[in-house]
């Protein structure tokens, strides 16, 4: 099945509250099953879409701040409704945001600062609790664990923009029947992606924690696919990475809906380089002493109703083994004044802070 994409334009950028989400998924509620309520009282709503016997368990925005997969199901929630659903062998089961609170907030945890992520055994949160409500009660043939990562990660020489794991089942990373069928479904949403932006798609690190949800998910014996979205250049707002993991998503989903996804080629996935924590946002060399460099990471606030990015300066301590998103020797900053680094420091900032006003 060929993907055409469609964009849901009235959800734009990184900040994406509930109340902003509210008035799109209106246009669903055909599709509304049920809902849950978050710690502070917001509503969790899931949909169920196509009446399949494949049963597939999706869910985003678990943590607040990591809008891209959410606003990328709302544009499969687009083409679904533009289209006839193209899926007749699976049953959809979305929860578009699991944490509207953090969402709000523009906070990784939700409204009692608990990560969601680690409270997969725990249980201590109403969301947690719903969504593992909703996994015992569908039985999920598969499942699929949205998230974003920073900009901090590459592959190789490139930024990762989207990322995938089959999560670890224990703590010496055993390939298991399970894991392998993951992978399969990966190695496919893989090699379509690959066409388009060869050389940006990483595989996450698979380290063992069964309080994160999709180890713990996999543990229990559901074939889990972890999705990362990243950075691509020059998309700090995600719009193009949200692109991609529609389609990736929409060849997981194609490749499950029309086979029955054995173990066969898992190795595949094991090709996809390991994506490291080697970038930073900005790199800035001095042109007398290359040797000297500063690196800037962007901060993300939540200011009013948008994200604004505050630059920061990077200590020391983390090194100067990185790369950047974007280099600039100093004399490009600051022309008239002395090639000093450090003494030029607040007007580096300054610059930056300016460039970057209206991403």
């Amino acid at each position: 099945m060929e993907f055409r994409y469609y964009k849901e334009e009235r959800i734009i950028g990184k900040y994406v509250p509930y109340r902003h989400l509210k008035t799109v998924l209106q246009d669903y509620d055909h599709w509304k099953l049920t809902e849950g309520s978050s710690e502070k009282g917001l509503p969790i709503p899931l949909y169920r879409i196509g009446e399949g016997e494949k049963r597939v368990l999706l869910w985003s925005q678990m943590h607040g701040n990591e809008s891209t997969t959410t606003r990328a199901l709302l544009d499969l929630f687009k083409l679904f409704s533009e289209e006839s659903y193209p899926f007749a062998n699976c049953q959809l089961y979305i929860i578009p945001m699991l944490n509207p609170d953090g969402a709000t907030q523009y906070t990784r945890a939700n409204g009692n600062g608990v990560d969601l992520n680690r409270d997969a055994v725990a249980l201590s949160q109403k969301e947690s609790l719903f969504l593992r409500s909703i996994y015992d009660q569908v039985k999920p043939d598969f499942c699929f664990n949205l998230h974003d990562q920073r900009t901090i990660f590459g592959v190789g020489k490139r930024p990762a923009t989207v990322s995938f794991l089959a999560p670890a089942v224990d703590e010496d990373r055993n390939v298991t029947p399970i894991r392998e069928q993951a992978a399969r479904v990966i190695t496919k949403m893989n090699n379509n992606l690959q066409l388009q932006i060869n050389g940006f798609i990483g595989r996450f690190d698979d380290s063992f924690n069964p309080n994160c949800t999709g180890d713990q998910y996999s543990l229990l014996g559901t074939p889990t696919i972890l999705i990362e979205s990243g950075f691509y250049p020059g998309d700090y707002q995600r719009e193009q990475t949200r692109k991609y993991v529609a389609q990736a998503l929409y060849v997981g989903l194609s490749y499950i809906n029309d086979n029955k996804v054995g173990t066969e080629g898992w190795k595949h996935y094991l090709a996809i380089p390991e994506n490291k924590k080697c970038f930073r946002d900005y790199c800035i060399i001095n042109d007398k002493d290359p040797q000297e460099k500063i690196f800037v990471q962007l901060e993300e606030v939540l200011e009013g109703d948008r994200i604004i990015f505050i630059p920061k300066l990077v200590p020391e301590s983390e090194g100067k083994d990185f790369l950047a998103h974007k280099t600039y020797q100093l004399s490009e900053i600051c022309p008239h004044k002395n090639c000093d680094i450090v003494s030029n420091i607040p007007d580096i900032l300054a610059y930056i802070r300016k460039e970057v006003e209206n991403i």
